[in-house]
């Protein structure tokens, strides 16, 4: 098995340990439905389909990966938060890890409505990317995580078909840079590492379009 396939199946373990020993407490999208509005609508709607390209669409997503990015961008046990924005760190600094959960599932209980690719030529360039990766340069495919629709891995990969591309495209490079550093084991790191620019924009591009 290589170092990726590694990290995958590492990442997968953890992610379903965590759910596992989480799974005590379910979840109220009811409260999460309050929540959402008072204090995430301004920027991500009222049901988690953002207007505004740089802030994602939440809507549909998997309810697992939302608690997590929202319980990154808090500190935790003394130590910094694990994903820095001074935004979303004042959005969940009064909100309690129920409070975050019930958020994760109201979301993921919406209706996503997909964003779009606004290049052919880009999201043709995503597509071979995205189906084959680039194996002189190392980097992997990315259906190979997200799937070949770009719906995911529940627990373990997010869902990025109909995401705005610009959104993708400034995580990439925030990944790329080490800026966001949250990603399991660095593999998000390790993978926009490898990637020009036109090869991330061309990815998001093309997961933009993905349905």
């Amino acid at each position: 098995m290589n170092r990726t396939l590694a990290g995958m199946a590492a990442v997968g373990l953890l992610w379903a340990a965590q759910a596992a020993a989480q799974g005590a407490a379910k979840p109220d999208p009811a409260r999460g439905e309050q929540i959402a509005k008072q204090v995430c609508a301004a920027c991500h709607a009222a049901d988690g389909n953002s207007i505004a390209p740089a802030n994602p669409k939440l809507a549909g997503q998997f309810p697992e990966y939302l608690h997590k990015q929202l319980a990154n961008f808090k500190p935790q046990g003394g130590r910094k938060a694990q994903r820095s924005d001074p935004v979303m760190a004042g959005m969940v600094a009064n909100l309690s890890d129920a409070d975050m959960r019930n958020v994760a599932a109201y979301y993921a209980a919406q209706k996503l409505r997909p964003a779009a690719a606004s290049s052919k030529e880009l999201a043709a360039i995503g597509q071979k990317l995205w189906r084959g990766g680039n194996a002189a340069t190392g980097v992997p495919a990315c259906a190979g995580c997200h799937g070949p629709d770009g719906a995911g891995i529940p627990i373990q990969y997010p869902r990025l078909a109909g995401q705005y591309a610009a959104y993708l495209e400034a995580q990439l490079k925030l990944f790329r840079t080490g800026t966001r550093a949250n990603d399991p084991n660095g593999m998000m790191r390790g993978v926009a590492a490898r990637m020009t620019d036109q090869e991330i924009k061309a990815a998001a591009e093309y997961a933009a379009g993905l349905r």
